[in-house]
């Protein structure tokens, strides 16, 4: 089941939508500490996630999969620019190579054509790019909590989400997870949050709420689905000119 974007607005408008937030930007900080200069791409559902990034990058902007809708962002308020649109996940609508950071949140699990959404977004990403796709943990509680976006879609294990960049052309470079703490409305749990996160990046990874992926793009080695080999053809070439056949003649 796919979530729109009405449903993941409200959940990020509350009290453990806030803290989700806290707790998995805090990774993506950690693994893009700088993107001064850089251009920004945030993918599915990532607006609450861009905006620390926005007096640092030089550009960053979003994209919304068609299947959710779109939301104005950041807030409306006159005179200021609306940095979102709305885009067909298989045909993203910007030139090659010209984003050097993109952050997929709340797309991949929900795309029913994700390798091809991988695909473009191998096509739009510079060569020297990266790409963060963070998507629910299949072994956490997290995966079965409907009251989350977290517990919509399709969950990943790691190793289910290595292969799948590996198979789009992407070469995965760092692993991390975020949200550790129970997926629970109370206040206790909710101020207790960046405690349990500290306590479970030590001893417990492998149960986090979403699984994060950084990877790089692969130039070598591999075809993109769906294209076919190009096949070489040869044509007959002649050398000479080919000389006039005369009839026999009578002596």
């Amino acid at each position: 089941m796919s979530l729109d974007v009405i449903d993941l607005r409200d959940f990020y408008g509350t009290p453990l939508g806030v803290a989700s937030r806290r707790m998995v930007h805090r990774q993506v900080r950690a693994v893009w500490p700088d993107v001064t200069g850089l251009n920004v791409l945030g993918f599915g559902f990532a607006t609450p996630y861009l905006q620390p990034f926005v007096d640092e990058a030089a550009r960053v902007f979003a994209l919304m999969p068609s299947r959710i809708g779109v939301l104005p962002w950041p807030a409306r308020v006159p005179g200021e620019k609306n940095l979102t649109t709305i885009a067909q996940e298989d045909e993203i609508p910007l030139p090659d190579l010209s984003v050097d950071r993109i952050l997929m949140v709340h797309g991949l699990e929900y795309s029913e054509t994700g390798q091809q959404m991988l695909r473009e977004m191998w096509r739009v990403l510079s060569d020297g790019g990266r790409l963060i796709v963070a998507v629910p943990n299949r072994r956490s509680i997290w995966a079965r909590a409907d009251h989350t976006p977290f517990g919509h879609g399709h969950p990943y294990s790691m190793e289910q989400l290595n292969r799948t960049l590996r198979q789009s052309m992407f070469t995965p470079v760092r692993e991390t997870r975020a949200l550790f703490f129970p997926p629970s409305r109370r206040r206790f749990w909710l101020a207790a949050a960046p405690a349990w996160e500290r306590i479970g990046e030590r001893w417990f990874s492998p149960l986090g709420g979403v699984a994060m992926v950084e990877a790089t793009k692969q130039i070598y080695g591999g075809e993109m689905l769906g294209q076919k080999p190009g096949r070489r053809s040869y044509a007959r070439v002649r050398t000479t000119a080919p000389q006039a056949v005369r009839s026999p003649t009578s002596g």
